[in-house]
């Protein structure tokens, strides 16, 4: 019994822009032997489709007509995440400024929401060993019944630097205030907006290293797996 939760263990990783979720997730992901997916990295790529595809990211009208024609393939590797559209390698260009400055609107649009959240359900569900999902509602609305729950925080200035050193030629003021706007996006949307859930473990990872952050996340998946038992 205590094998099979251990190899579905579910672990829901959220919290705002620059606080390290990605690079967190994955590592837990590789040292525990789990897969590991990128939510938003499909919101970046349907986002990047629709920039792609001249819909105007600015009619939530457009977008809602739109939202069920790309095909988003995830690779949850940890060591290789991939994210793919029609067929696409999207890695990069999904990161870049406009991507970015464009994402929160067409996450916002409900039809958008539905269909990525339909999607990360069904890989988490199909994802042997137990996965690690990051992103910003998944822990209150894409997966609430987790066996654990993180909420990542920081403060707006680490956060700035890290997203900065991420993305070539940006700028750490002009940063700083997209990544405030875009909480403000998120934290405010009627749909899935981003909060902690009421039994995530928040973890402040402003005065810690990555390799802290990731053994303190490792020892709690360690920890509900044994209280699972």
């Amino acid at each position: 019994m205590s094998d099979t939760v251990e190899s579905a263990v579910i672990v829901a990783i959220d919290g705002p822009a620059g606080t390290g979720k990605s690079s967190t997730s994955k590592a837990v992901a590789a040292a525990l032997g789990l897969r590991y997916l990128d939510t938003g990295a499909q919101y970046r790529a349907i986002t990047w489709w629709m920039i792609a595809n001249g819909v105007d990211t600015a009619d939530p009208a457009a977008i809602a007509t739109a939202a069920g024609k790309p095909v988003i393939v995830s690779g949850t590797d940890p060591a290789a995440p991939t994210i793919a559209v029609d067929g696409e390698d999207v890695s990069a260009p999904i990161r870049t400024q406009e991507v970015s400055a464009k994402v929160s609107a067409v996450s916002a649009v409900p039809e958008v929401r539905s269909r990525i959240t339909a999607l990360q359900r069904s890989i988490a569900a199909e994802a042997r060993g137990g996965i690690v999902v990051e992103g910003r509602d998944i822990g209150t609305t894409v997966l609430p019944d987790a066996h654990l729950k993180v909420f990542l925080t920081a403060s707006p200035e680490a956060r700035a630097a890290r997203r900065t050193a991420e993305l070539a030629g940006a700028d750490l003021a002009a940063t700083r205030e997209a990544l405030i706007k875009r909480d403000a996006a998120d934290s405010s949307r009627k749909t899935s907006p981003l909060a902690k859930a009421d039994d995530a473990v928040e973890v402040d990872t402003t005065e810690l290293t990555l390799t802290q952050v990731v053994a303190r996340v490792t020892e709690l998946v360690e920890q509900r797996r044994t209280a699972l038992r």
